[in-house]
C-alpha cells in the first residue's frame, strides 16, 4: 500500500513540475491611457485560455503576461488584446474597434498610422 500511495505522490509531484516547466512570462507594449485601459487590457489577456497572470503598468505601457506555451502563444494574446482596441507591437487594433473606446482610452495612433504607410512610393 505505501508504494502504490509513494508512486502516486511522485506521479503528483512529476506532473505539477511538468505543468511549471511550461510556463512563460512576457513583456510587451500596449497602448492604452487609463485605469480602464488597464482593466480592459488584463481581462482581453485573462480570458485567453492558459494565460494565468496579466498586469500592464499605465506609467510604461507595458505588459506583463504568463501563461502556459502548451495552451497558447504571446501571439494569440496579444490578437485578444487589439480584438478589444489596443495596439501591440503584432497586432493593431481595427479603426472600428479603437473609435468604440470611451474618449479617456483613445491613445496617440500616430505611431502605428506611420509604420503602415511606410511602403508607399518605394519600388521594388
Amino acid at each position: 500500500m505505501k508504494t502504490k500511495v509513494l508512486s502516486l505522490v511522485s506521479m503528483f509531484l512529476l506532473g505539477t513540475s511538468m505543468v511549471f516547466a511550461q510556463a512563460k512570462t512576457e513583456k510587451f507594449e500596449v497602448k492604452g491611457n487609463c485605469g480602464m485601459c488597464e482593466n480592459r487590457i488584463e481581462k482581453a489577456a485573462k480570458a485567453v485560455e492558459g494565460v494565468t497572470t496579466a498586469d500592464w503598468n499605465q506609467e510604461t505601457k507595458m505588459l506583463e503576461v504568463s501563461f502556459d506555451e502548451s495552451k497558447t502563444t504571446v501571439h494569440k494574446v496579444q490578437m485578444a488584446i487589439a480584438k478589444v482596441g489596443h495596439d501591440t507591437p503584432m497586432h493593431k487594433a481595427t479603426d472600428e474597434v479603437y473609435n468604440e473606446l470611451p474618449g479617456c482610452c483613445k491613445y496617440d495612433r500616430t505611431e502605428a498610422k506611420k509604420e503602415g504607410t511606410g511602403h508607399e512610393g518605394h519600388k521594388h
